[in-house]
C-alpha cells in the first residue's frame, strides 16, 4: 500500500487464496505482471481487488447529469402509485428463488 512520499505500507498477509488456471492464462498474466513492474501475485491482487470494489461500487453508486439527477429526484418525490401490476410484481418470487 503506497503511504506518502511514495513508501510502501507492510500490511500483514495471514490468508491464502488458491487458483488453478491453464498454461496459457498463466503465461498472458506473467508477462502483465512483468510489463508493470510487479511480482505475479502481486498482480493479481491487484487487478482483483479494483475490479471487486468497482464491482461494489457499481451496485453502491452512480452518477447523474444535472438533468437527469433533477428527474430521478421528481420520480423520488412522486412514486407511481400501486395497480395490479405492480402489487403482482412486488409479491412475485424473485429470479434467484424460483
Amino acid at each position: 500500500m503506497p503511504a506518502a512520499g511514495g513508501k510502501r505500507l507492510r500490511v500483514r498477509k495471514d490468508d491464502v487464496i488458491q487458483v488453478r488456471t491453464s498454461v496459457e492464462t498463466k503465461a498472458i498474466l506473467n508477462q502483465a505482471a512483468a510489463l508493470k513492474g510487479q511480482k505475479l501475485s502481486e498482480f493479481i491482487l491487484d487487478r482483483a481487488r479494483k475490479e471487486a470494489e468497482s464491482v461494489i461500487l457499481d451496485q453502491r453508486a452512480f452518477f447523474l447529469d444535472p438533468e437527469t439527477h433533477q428527474e430521478f429526484i421528481r420520480l423520488l418525490d412522486a412514486p407511481a402509485k400501486p395497480n395490479a401490476k405492480l402489487r403482482e410484481r412486488m409479491n412475485r418470487k424473485p429470479l434467484w428463488e424460483r
